[in-house]
C-alpha cells in the first residue's frame, strides 16, 4: 500500500493529513475555508486518491497559513507514499476544460522542486478566499515534493472555473505519473537511477 500520514504543528496551524495514492477517490476534508475545502475535495475525486484532511489554523488572520501549510503536508505526503518511486511513470499531463476555462498541467516527479505558474485570475477573491493563495498552494506543494509542474491558463474568464479547472487538471496529470507501470515496476524511471 503506498500510503503516508503526515502531522504538522506550529504556531499557525495543526494539521493531519493522510494520504493513500491508491484509492477511490474518497476524502473527508475540513480545513476552516470553504472554497479550499471544495478544490481538495475534487482533487482526491479527479485523482483518485483518498485523503484525509484536518486543519486547524488562524483563519482569524487570513487563510494564508492554512493554505500554504496544507499544501506543504500534502506534498510530504505525496514524497513520503512514492517512497524512492521505483516502477512509476513518473510523467503526467493534461489540457482540462472548465466551461470557458482551459487549462495545461504538465508535470515530472523528478526529485527537482520546480513551478512554472501561468494561471491569470481576474478577481482577488472567489467567496472569502483569496485568490493568490492558489500560487502559494502550489509553489508549496512543488517544494515538498519535489515535482516540476507547470500549470498555464490558455483561456478562462471567471476565477473560480479558472482554480477548479487547474485542481482538478492537476489531479488528473498526478494520478497519471504516480501509476504504476507494471512493465517496469521495479525500476526507477532515470537514467540516473534515482529520482
Amino acid at each position: 500500500m503506498r500510503t503516508s500520514q503526515i502531522e504538522r504543528n506550529t504556531a499557525e496551524t495543526q494539521i493531519t493529513l493522510s494520504l493513500n495514492l491508491d484509492g477511490s477517490g474518497k476524502s473527508e476534508i475540513d480545513t476552516g475555508c470553504g472554497f479550499f475545502n471544495h478544490m481538495l475535495t475534487l482533487f482526491a475525486r479527479h485523482g483518485r486518491f483518498d485523503l484525509t484532511v484536518h486543519c486547524y489554523g488562524d483563519t482569524d488572520v487570513d487563510d494564508h497559513h492554512t493554505v500554504e501549510d496544507i499544501g506543504i503536508c500534502l506534498g510530504m505526503a505525496f514524497s513520503q507514499a512514492l517512497g524512492n518511486g521505483a516502477g512509476i511513470v513518473r510523467y503526467g499531463h493534461i489540457i482540462l476544460p472548465m466551461d470557458e476555462a482551459l487549462v495545461l498541467c504538465a508535470l515530472d516527479i523528478s526529485g527537482r522542486a520546480h513551478l512554472e505558474y501561468g494561471l491569470e485570475i481576474p478577481t482577488q477573491k472567489v467567496g472569502t478566499f483569496d485568490t493568490e493563495l492558489t500560487e502559494e498552494f502550489f509553489t508549496a506543494f512543488v517544494r515538498k515534493a519535489n515535482i516540476t509542474l507547470h500549470l498555464q491558463q490558455m483561456a478562462g474568464k471567471n476565477s473560480h472555473h479558472i482554480i477548479e479547472g487547474s485542481f482538478k487538471a492537476f489531479a488528473r496529470a498526478m494520478a497519471q505519473a504516480v501509476a504504476i507501470d507494471e512493465k517496469y515496476r521495479d525500476e526507477i524511471p532515470s537514467t540516473k537511477g534515482v529520482l
